[in-house]
C-alpha cells in the first residue's frame, strides 16, 4: 500500500502502518494462515506480548520475516526487554535469534542488555508464558521548593517551582554529544542547576528529566553522554545526577524525558490515556495509562521503524533506518530542509540550522512543506502506536514545535487520521501547550516528580 498522495520531500515514504495493516489483509485473504505471539520480557519477570497470523505456507517465509523482524524491533523499543520468546513457527524463530544475536540487530541486543544487565536471549515456545505487568504512580508533587532540570541534546532547561508554580525558568545551549570529558557534563549541569538554586530560598527536592534510560536515578545508557567512553562512562557519569543531589543535599528523582514529557501532559491537561512527544534533539516519547501511571515500558520510540521505505533516512547510532529520531526531531528538519534546496554551513550546530528553518518566511511554500511533511509523518505514525498504546491524547512538546510549524504539524496530523482512520480521529486529540510551556514544560514536570 502507498499513500494516496506522494509527498514532495519524500515521495518513497511507507508509513509503517499502511506496511503492517496490508501484510494482516494479504494473510488473512489468503486463508492459510497460523497464530504467532512475541512475548517480550524485562526486569523482574514483567513482559508483554503481541499477537497476529502469519502466511502458513513456505514459501512466504521471507515476507513473514520481514514482518516479525520489524516487530520484534517495535516491541524491544516500547516495552523493553532482554528477552524475547517466539511463540509458534519455530523456523521463524531460528532466524529471529540469528538475527538479534549474530545479524543487523546486534545494537538492539546489546542496548538490552546494557539496560537490563542480563544476556540477551531469544528463546521459543509453543505455549505461551504467563504474562505479567505493573504499573506505578510519577510525580505531581508540587509541595515545597524545587528543582527541575531537564537535559535535552541540544539544550538544558531548570526551572524553579515553589509549591507547583514556576517562579523562574531558563534554556542553556550545550553541545553534550560532541564532548568524551565527563567533567564537561557534570560542570554544565551543575551550573545550571545552581541558576535554579539562586532563585529559592531553601530547596526541597531535585527532578530531574534526563534523556536515556535511568534505573534507581542510575543512567544505565544515555545518547547525552555518546561520546564518553565505558569506563569514564561508568565512573564519573552512571552516577552524575546522584553526585550532584548529594552537593545539594537534596532528594532526587530522575526519570526519562519521554515520561516526564507525559507527565507534563497529564498535569496540565488533566488527562490520562496521553502519549507524550518531544520533538528536539531526538523524539523522546512517555505514557501516561488509564489510571494515570507509568508502564515500566521503555518508550524508546526514537528508536522504532516507522518508515519502510528501503534505502530511508539512516540512524547513525543503531545503522537501521526508517527510525523514528529521523522523522520527529531537528534531524527531520534539517533533513527536508536540505530537500528543500537549503545548503548549511558543515560548521553550523544543528539547533542553529533549526533555527534557521524557524525563522524563514511561515507562508512560503518551503516553510509550509517541511512541516506538512512531519505532520503527514505524525499523523500515520500515531496510528501505528495506537497497535501498541491506546492513545487518548497527544501532546506535542520540544523545539521543533515551536511558532507556527507546530501548528502545522497538529493540523496536518489530525487530516490524515481523519482521512484514513476515522475510529482513532474520534479518539485521539492532537494537542499543544503554549509557546513557553512546550519549551520548558518537561523542566516544570521534572520538579514534581520527588515524593518528600
Amino acid at each position: 500500500m502507498t499513500l494516496n498522495k506522494k509527498l514532495v520531500l519524500d515521495p518513497t515514504y511507507e508509513p509503517a502502518i499502511h506496511y503492517i495493516n496490508g501484510f494482516k489483509e494479504s494473510v488473512k485473504a489468503s486463508n492459510n494462515y497460523e497464530p504467532l505471539t512475541v512475548v517480550v520480557e524485562r526486569m523482574d519477570g514483567l513482559s508483554e506480548s503481541y499477537s497476529a497470523n502469519i502466511f502458513k505456507s513456505e514459501d512466504k517465509f521471507n515476507e513473514n520475516l520481514i514482518f516479525v523482524n520489524r516487530l520484534v524491533k517495535a516491541l524491544l523499543w516500547i516495552y523493553g526487554g532482554y528477552k524475547v520468546t517466539i511463540v509458534g513457527n519455530e523456523k521463524i524463530f531460528k532466524a529471529v535469534k540469528k538475527t538479534y544475536l549474530e545479524g543487523d540487530r546486534l545494537f538492539d541486543s546489546k542496548f538490552m542488555s546494557r539496560i537490563y544487565g542480563k544476556d540477551f536471549e531469544v528463546l521459543h515456545s509453543q505455549t505461551l508464558p504467563e504474562i505479567k505487568t505493573l504499573d506505578q504512580a510519577i510525580g505531581k508533587h508540587l509541595k515545597g521548593n524545587r528543582i527541575g532540570f531537564d537535559a535535552g541534546g541540544s539544550d538544558m532547561k531548570v526551572s524553579a517551582v515553589v509549591d507547583g508554580t514556576p517562579i523562574f525558568s531558563t534554556e542553556v545551549v550545550w553541545f553534550p554529544k560532541l564532548n568524551s570529558n565527563p567533567e564537561y557534563h557534570k560542570e554544565h549541569i551543575r551550573k545550571v542547576i545552581q541558576l535554579a538554586v539562586d532563585k529559592l530560598p531553601s530547596v526541597d527536592a531535585l527532578g530531574v528529566s534526563s534523556a536515556g534510560v535511568y534505573i534507581h536515578n542510575e543512567a544505565r545508557v544515555a545518547s547525552l553522554f555518546i561520546e564518553v567512553n565505558d569506563d569514564d562512562f561508568d565512573k564519573y557519569v552512571k552516577n552524575i545526577y546522584i553526585d550532584i543531589a548529594k552537593e545539594l543535599n537534596v532528594p532526587l528523582e530522575v526519570a526519562n524525558d519521554g515520561d516526564v514529557t507525559a507527565l507534563a501532559g497529564s498535569m496540565s491537561l488533566g488527562k490520562n490515556n496521553l502519549l507524550g512527544i518531544a520533538m528536539g534533539t531526538s523524539e523522546a516519547v512517555g505514557y501516561i495509562n488509564k489510571n494515570g501511571n507509568v508502564t515500566g515500558w521503555l518508550n524508546e520510540l526514537a528508536f522504532v521503524p516507522v518508515d519502510f521505505q528501503e534505502n530511508g533516512p539512516q540512524d547513525e547510532w543503531s545503522l537501521d533506518f526508517g527510525t523514528g529520531n529521523k522523522y520527529f526531531s531537528q534531524d527531520a528538519v534539517i533533513r527536508l530542509a536540505e530537500k528543500s534546496g537549503i545548503t548549511f554551513d558543515n560548521e553550523m550546530p544543528l539547533a542553529e540550522r533549526l533555527k534557521v528553518v524557524q525563522n524563514l518566511d511561515e507562508q512560503s511554500s518551503t516553510y509550509q512543506n517541511i512541516y506538512k511533511t512531519i505532520g503527514t509523518y505524525l499523523g500515520y505514525t500515531l496510528a501505528y502506536y495506537s497497535e501498541f498504546y491506546f492513545i487518548e491524547e497527544v501532546l506535542l512538546l520540544g523545539r521543533v514545535t515551536s511558532g507556527l510549524g507546530g501548528q502545522i504539524i497538529v493540523e496536518v496530523a489530525k487530516e490524515v487520521l481523519d482521512k484514513e482512520f476515522k475510529t482513532l480521529s474520534k479518539q485521539i486529540n492532537i494537542s499543544l501547550p503554549d509557546e513557553k510551556a512546550r519549551r520548558v514544560g518537561q523542566s516544570v514536570a521534572a520538579a514534581s516528580l520527588v515524593k518528600l
